[in-house]
């Protein structure tokens, strides 16, 4: 079986889209305890599906203070993202917090762009 057609679990993900899920995660809960306010929840999930990682990072959080300058760690994770050819969204949550969300190919794609 060619390795670009071959399944990958994800303990076995190319090195270059664990590394960007890790810093995505990593950037994301940063995020959300400069941001969400005082004891906010949150949640991080890790899912599989169609050759793909999807992760979502969310909060009940207050989100970012009215009249803050935005800083660069939605631009470095939107590009960590791409960099495996994967896609990154975030914002606010109805009801309340924000959300992160990024699908990142499990293929060797991946591999070759980290």
């Amino acid at each position: 079986m060619p390795a670009s057609s071959r399944p990958h679990a994800w303990g076995q993900a190319p090195p270059a889209v664990g590394a960007a899920a890790y810093r995505i995660v990593q950037e994301a809960l940063t995020n959300a305890v400069r941001h969400a306010g005082p004891e906010p929840a949150v949640h991080v999930e890790l899912d599989e599906r169609q050759g793909a990682l999807h992760l979502s990072v969310r909060d009940d959080g207050t989100g970012p203070a009215s009249g803050r300058t935005p800083g660069f760690g939605l631009v470095g994770m939107r590009e960590r993202a791409r960099s495996v050819g994967g896609t990154l969204d975030a914002g606010p949550r109805t009801g309340g917090g924000c959300e992160v969300r990024a699908v990142l190919p499990l293929t060797t794609t991946g591999e070759r762009a980290g």
